[in-house]
This record gives structure tokens, sequence and C-alpha cells, in this order.
């Protein structure tokens, strides 16, 4: 393990949710780790994502969460939402905007599954809430 200290982001403009994407890349969650609650607008997803930031030849993973809020609306294209131990993995976070300040925050997962989140506006949070932990397996990716 390093001694790095927990990340805690938040973003609130595009250009800050692109830096939370890609600390994000690669986390791996199970679909019932998704929590949408209406009430209180806002959706969580709690994940193990890799540390990029400390990847050396051994790699970490951390369990975090990332939370959005002044959420509107949710909506899933190819995630089984009843497959609540499922596995996916998170590509990238994106914003697309809409009527200012609001719009739409993307989660692309591997294998074409995504949610799109309407947001009034991107109030974003991601924080490391474990200690890091040695993985044998670091992601790659095709060319």
């Amino acid at each position: 393990m390093t001694d790095a200290a927990p990340l805690k982001l938040l973003a609130h403009e595009a250009e800050d949710l692109a830096v939370i994407s890609a600390v994000l890349q690669d986390a791996v969650a199970k679909i019932g780790d998704i929590r949408w609650d209406a009430q209180g607008r806002t959706l969580t997803l709690a994940c193990n994502r890799f540390r990029w930031e400390g990847a050396g030849r051994k790699g970490e993973r951390v369990r975090s969460a990332l939370q959005l809020g002044d959420v509107t609306g949710v909506q899933a294209r190819k995630l089984r939402r009843d497959a609540k131990s499922a596995v996916v993995e998170l590509l990238s976070v994106a914003f697309e905007a809409g009527e200012a300040p609001g719009g739409s925050v993307l989660l692309t997962f591997a294998g074409g599954g995504d949610l799109k989140v309407s947001v009034d506006c991107l109030d974003v949070v991601l924080a490391d809430v474990s200690e890091p932990w040695s993985t044998p397996r670091k992601p790659a990716h095709a060319d």
C-alpha cells in the first residue's frame, strides 16, 4: 500500500468532471451499488476504482463513492437493473450541457451500457472511502 492521501474531488464544471472521469476510468461496481434517491435528488455509485495516480508495477484499487446532486431523472440503457450482483466497468463520465446551468451526466460502461442522469446543475463529488489494496490486475485497453 502507498501513503497517498485519499482523493476528494468536486466538479461544478465540465472541465472538473473530466478529471473525475480520468480517475474513475476502469472502476468496477455492481448494479446494486448504483442508487438513485429521487426524493433526495441524488445518484450514488459505490465502486472499486483503480488508483491510476499510484499505478506502478503493482496496481492498487480503493473503494470510492461518486455522488451526483440535483438529479431530476435517470435513464438506463443496456443495464439490467434487476441483476443487482452483475458487475459493470465504468469507462467515462461526461457532461452534456442543456438549459444552463443544467444538462445530463452520461456514465458510460464497457459493453455498451450507460446511464443518462439529468441534473439541474453540475454538482458532483468523488471521495475515496477505504484504504487502498494491492491488485495483480492492471486494466489494459486495446489500441
